[in-house]
């Protein structure tokens, strides 16, 4: 088995289309079927049913996808480590987060490590808890700052629980909301502006409200964060969101609900059978030196602290440094 044969499978099962592929592959179609036979003929089945022009997986290409996938990602981490160490190249990032935490301290982190490191390219994408946890199973990224705790406990993980934050309930500023704070109950029959499904924040929302025995009602459902933060601006309804995207958003104000409120967690996670490279050690380094930083400087948004396991073991991300050139 080759991995540029596992590459050709792959291309071809995501176009499912042959020609597609190839033309992806800037290989010549022949050429690209004729591996897939070899493959086929090497694991004793066939991966593709090929029926009238239709190309759909078998059940042993569906099972052999996902294992493709990483053992392709993991040969390009391989490699990417590797020119690091040779000194060919200055390594690469692909961080995993949250849109909530995009939107707040991990931008200034992100411009923090790219001053230290200019010639480190960086790739970050955007989603929730469980996309990111699937993408780091899949070898698609190096780490990934996700929310605790997980939806199911995941063996092939690692986990550091860096930060704690508070969920505050989001209204717009001209609404004069009086209280100094709100109960969940105080949201019954109020109309919510809801995440769409996959949201963290849209699970820890419905279950507190199902808790204190009601069902809320959605005037919007469905948004991404940016866009539930401008409908809140509009007067549409309230959303509970973290306290650290109201920063910079003086539409909106954040009510602290009720003690014990909300809070979650904050963790970076990587795969536990592949150390991270240089480069994404350098970025941890940097982030929770900067997150240090941040808290000694009073810095860090209201409603989020530091854990004390993180607070006690930051240095400065340049003891970590990768085999880069910093320019």
């Amino acid at each position: 088995m080759q991995l540029q044969q596992l590459a050709y499978f792959v291309a071809v099962a995501e176009t499912r289309h042959f020609t597609q592929a190839a033309e992806r592959m800037r290989v010549a179609q022949p050429s690209l079927s004729k591996q897939i036979k070899a493959l086929e003929t090497e694991l004793g089945a066939p991966l593709f049913s090929r029926a009238r022009g239709n190309v759909t997986l078998t059940p042993a290409g569906e099972s052999l996808l996902p294992l493709a996938r990483r053992m392709l990602a993991d040969a390009d981490t391989a490699r990417q480590e590797v020119a690091e160490l040779a000194g060919l190249r200055r390594g690469r990032v692909r961080l995993g987060a949250t849109p909530s935490l995009c939107a707040g301290l991990l931008a200034d982190a992100l411009a923090r490590f790219h001053r230290e490191y200019p010639g480190i390219e960086l790739l970050v994408e955007e989603g929730g808890s469980r996309d990111l946890v699937r993408a780091l199973a899949r070898g698609q990224l190096d780490l990934s700052v996700i929310i605790m705790p997980l939806q199911s406990d995941d063996p092939a993980l690692v986990t550091e629980e860096i930060l704690r934050e508070n969920l505050v309930v989001a209204s717009p500023s001209h609404a004069r909301v009086r209280r100094p704070y709100l109960r969940i109950e105080d949201l019954r029959g109020r109309p919510m502006v809801m995440f769409r499904r996959g949201y963290d924040l849209r699970e820890a929302t419905l279950a507190a409200c199902r808790q204190a025995g009601f069902e809320p009602r959605f005037a919007v459902e469905g948004g991404e964060m940016d866009a539930v933060l401008r409908f809140v601006e509009a007067g549409l309804g309230v959303a509970v969101v973290p306290s650290m995207v109201l920063d910079g958003r003086p539409g909106l104000t954040g009510i602290p609900l009720a003690p014990p409120g909300l809070r979650r967690t904050i963790a970076l996670a990587h795969r536990k059978d592949v150390e991270p490279t240089r480069a994404a050690q350098a970025f941890r380094a940097t982030l929770l030196f900067f997150l240090a930083e941040a808290e000694h400087g009073g810095e860090l948004p209201q409603g989020v602290e530091l854990i004390r396991g993180v607070r006690d073991s930051t240095r400065p991300a340049r003891d970590a440094a990768p085999a880069a050139d910093r320019g």
